[in-house]
């Protein structure tokens, strides 16, 4: 006996699953300028590798013969695929049914994208657009509702996979509720300029509760969200922002029991830049481009920058060095003269820690004058973001390394050091408690006030001052590792990297006591066990605003 009928409507089932909303419900979505989420999926995926889960997974209806007479396809759709030839988990809503928001056979799918990526130990992509709930409901009395008490929050394995695969979201279209909360527990994320927002509640809902009335890109499009660090880049379309999500996870490892991928690089490793003799000016006070010299150092055409709009005062990225995936920190002196300030501090921590847990090395252009001063920097709390990105720092078990480039002020300069850090300075580098300006007013107010001449007094103080904070006393003390020649910075960093390979075999195989912790973490294969401070908790503790890390 065959079951040739039954394979007849496994095929027709799929067939049904697989037109979405119907032509109606795609032509519209195109008509707004974006993808279905299958056509998302092609895009983003190296061609033919995707592996759909659950193509059979619908809310059907039956008559009383047991025949089916309604299919609605499960509006999430998930599976396996691949990334320059890496396999990924992706999932993302299917707007075309019920605005993406999520049905119960779809519910069911996206809840389970996260376990399928930890499982099996893979990096996931999230493409989103949608809502979350809905009153609505099933319009349906009776039957269970809700989880069994004995169930394990929804939340867990979120926050889970954060401490164990690279997480990647984008926002290609409206994102609320559920979603948004996903989109932002994530490793990066990518919103695109035109099409997409980012919203706790809708235009609906805030004029409900608050009597404000605004459109989505008001309350939430990219100009809003780039400057609230909700989102670490905005994409100019839908395809910018898969080859953005693409590179982000080039750089990283498939899982924290893995080893970020290292290259064969086309780029000198004893290559020298001319230009960076003078990349530092010498009048102390003129400003300079800190990331024209990240790009002189690392390997050529491979720093990738991610939140440069919140927190701009502090650059992070990823680049390579002879191949080595690492991450990069500097200051950006054009902002605040590069000064910490609460923004800057949470996007720091939050960076270090995402390098932490995939271990990758960091490279750290120091040109800190501190922590931001003033009014505004007090009410944000300031001194409590840059603490903990001073905390994140030196708890961190990844290879560092610190470029002394130009300034080195105040307690903010800690953060800028981890644990047995190589330490190499340019000539142009000074450092000391305080900024010389500040501090000689501070320090010499009276002679300054008493002087027949005030401002040359001044002057004529800070002069003699800045003679004993020259780079050459700390390396004839071995206060530094090496004095360099600016040029040779790329040369030494290779140099580097070739050292601390062993390091990095040792990483993927830590395993701490979860009795070992260290301000709450416990270490486990050489990422904070904490999830949920790589994951959720930044939600509450960095709210203002609110910008999470994993």
């Amino acid at each position: 006996m065959s079951w040739e009928q039954e394979v007849r409507e496994i095929e027709r089932r799929r067939r049904l699953a697989s037109q979405q909303g119907g032509k109606t419900g795609i032509a519209k979505q195109h008509s707004k300028g974006r993808l279905t989420i299958r056509e998302r999926v092609d895009a983003l995926l190296d061609p033919g590798s995707f592996q759909e889960q659950g193509r059979a997974t619908a809310v059907p209806e039956y008559d009383d013969k047991d025949e089916l007479t309604g299919y609605v396809p499960a509006n999430y759709v998930l599976g396996f695929g691949r990334i320059d030839d890496r396999r990924v988990v992706v999932g993302g809503e299917d707007f075309t049914l019920k605005g993406g928001s999520p049905n119960a056979a779809g519910l069911r799918k996206s809840v389970y994208a996260e376990r399928m990526a930890s499982r099996y130990r893979v990096p996931l992509v999230r493409l989103l657009e949608g809502g979350g709930g809905s009153v609505k409901g099933s319009g349906r009395k009776g039957g269970t509702v809700g989880e069994p008490v004995y169930a394990e929050p929804r939340f867990k394995i979120i926050a889970d996979a954060m401490g164990q695969v690279p997480i990647a979201s984008a926002a290609l279209g409206a994102v609320a509720g559920f979603p948004a909360g996903r989109l932002v527990a994530s490793h990066f994320s990518v919103m695109t300029r035109h099409t997409a927002q980012i919203l706790i509640g809708g235009p609906a809902l805030v004029e409900r509760a608050l009597g404000v009335r605004l459109t989505k890109d008001e309350l939430g499009g990219a100009a809003v969200h780039a400057m609230s660090g909700i989102v670490d880049n905005v994409a100019e379309d839908e395809y910018d922002a898969f080859r953005q999500i693409r590179r982000f996870l080039g750089y990283l490892p498939a899982n924290v029991w893995e080893r970020a991928p290292r290259v064969i690089s086309n780029d000198d490793p004893e290559r020298m830049e001319q230009d960076l003799l003078d990349a530092v000016p010498r009048d102390s006070n003129a400003p300079f481009d800190m990331r024209s010299i990240v790009t002189m150092i690392v390997d050529r055409d491979s720093f990738f920058e991610m939140g440069a709009a919140f927190g701009p005062s502090q650059i992070c990225g990823l680049a390579r060095l002879d191949g080595q995936p690492v991450g990069v920190l500097a200051n950006d002196c054009r902002h605040y003269a590069g000064a910490m300030t609460a923004e800057a501090a949470q996007k720091y921590r939050r960076f270090v820690e995402l390098c932490d847990t995939f271990h990758l090395p960091v490279v750290n252009f120091v040109d800190q004058p501190g922590f931001m001063i003033g009014p505004e920097s007090e009410r944000a709390g300031t001194i409590r973001y840059g603490m903990a990105a001073v905390a994140a720092a030196v708890q961190a078990t990844v290879p560092w390394a610190s470029i002394q480039v130009h300034k080195g002020f105040g307690v903010a300069t800690a953060a800028h050091y981890g644990d047995d850090a190589y330490v190499v300075a340019w000539p142009s580098v000074e450092s000391g408690a305080l900024p010389l300006e500040g501090g000689v007013a501070v320090a010499f107010h009276r002679e300054i006030a008493a002087a027949e001449d005030p401002e040359g007094k001044r002057r004529e103080l800070e002069e003699g001052l800045k003679a004993n904070r020259s780079p050459f006393p700390r390396a004839e003390s071995f206060g530094v590792h090496e004095l360099i020649d600016p040029r040779e910075t790329r040369p030494v960093l290779c140099r580097w990297i070739d050292w601390i390979q062993p390091q990095l075999e040792t990483l993927t195989g830590l395993f701490a006591s979860l009795s070992d912790r260290k301000s709450g973490f416990s270490r486990v294969r050489g990422w904070p066990r904490s999830a949920s401070l790589h994951g959720l908790a930044f939600l509450l503790s960095e709210a203002s605003p609110c910008n999470l890390r994993a």
